[in-house]
């Protein structure tokens, strides 16, 4: 092997000038101590926020926004700080996330993500609608706004629905938005979970596993214009569904 040769395959520590790499690990490091001066410095700090997604029915509307804005102004658009967000939505159980969009240098975009109204707790004081995860929302208003009702008289003590009426809950929330709008109420019993219908056609889901794909037989049937009236349907074998009963139709949506 020639000497050029053995000259080439020397390292490359051993070709560059020593002070030639103190000077690359130099910047380096200033540069990343810029960026962290940068990133919490008030030349990026948070001074527009724009709130999208909050639903009119939230009788706190105007209170989560404010949280929210002053919690987005905390932050800086380099650094946003999502800590922060998760803190100023606990008190509000209809929010379920915040999503953030920074817009360099000074705009913050936070869009909420809410938990879906699924189910209806009716008392004789009180009307309390339920999220698809069992989470009470007491501060979601309900004039004008139909859910179907579950079969407790009263509500549960803690922020969330548990125990057996869970199965009911998850059943309901795995409905397409226009079936679950026709939806009367729901109720559970030693056969399983029972969904009736407005018009009185009762969906019987029996356990509650494999809930999507009953729903979707539920609606194959429940749109077939050559059925007229029924009783009820059987999901129980989404695959094999079965039909019976008379008497009752699902009106329209709306």
């Amino acid at each position: 092997m020639t000497a050029a040769a053995l000259t080439f395959m020397r390292p490359l520590t051993a070709r560059v000038p020593r002070w030639a790499i103190v000077l690359v690990l130099a910047v380096v490091v200033l540069s990343a101590g810029y960026f962290f001066w940068l990133r919490d410095s008030s030349l990026v700090s948070v001074e527009a926020v724009r709130v999208e997604g909050i639903d009119p029915r939230a009788q706190n509307g105007d209170e989560l926004q404010a949280a929210l804005e002053a919690a987005a102004k905390e932050m800086t658009t380099l650094h946003v700080r999502s800590e922060l967000l998760t803190e100023a939505i606990k008190p509000f159980p209809l929010v379920e996330s915040v999503k953030a969009r920074a817009d360099f240098p000074h705009k913050l975009t936070l869009t909420v993500i809410e938990r879906r109204p699924t189910a209806l707790i009716e008392t004789k004081d009180e009307r309390l609608a339920v999220a698809s995860d069992g989470t009470l929302l007491p501060a979601l208003a309900l004039k004008g706004f139909e859910l179907p009702r579950l079969a407790l008289e009263n509500p549960p003590d803690k922020s969330k629905v548990e125990g057996p009426v869970s199965d009911q809950i998850g059943v309901l929330a795995a409905a397409p938005d226009a079936l679950l709008a026709l939806a009367e109420s729901a109720r559970g019993d030693a056969g399983g979970v029972t969904v009736t219908m407005r018009g009185g056609i009762e969906l019987r889901f029996g356990d509650a596993v494999n809930v999507r794909e009953k729903w979707r037989a539920a609606a194959a049937i429940l749109s077939d214009p050559g059925i007229g009236e029924l009783g009820y349907v059987d999901l129980s074998s989404p695959s094999r569904a079965a039909i019976g009963g008379i008497g009752a139709t699902l009106p329209e949506a709306g």
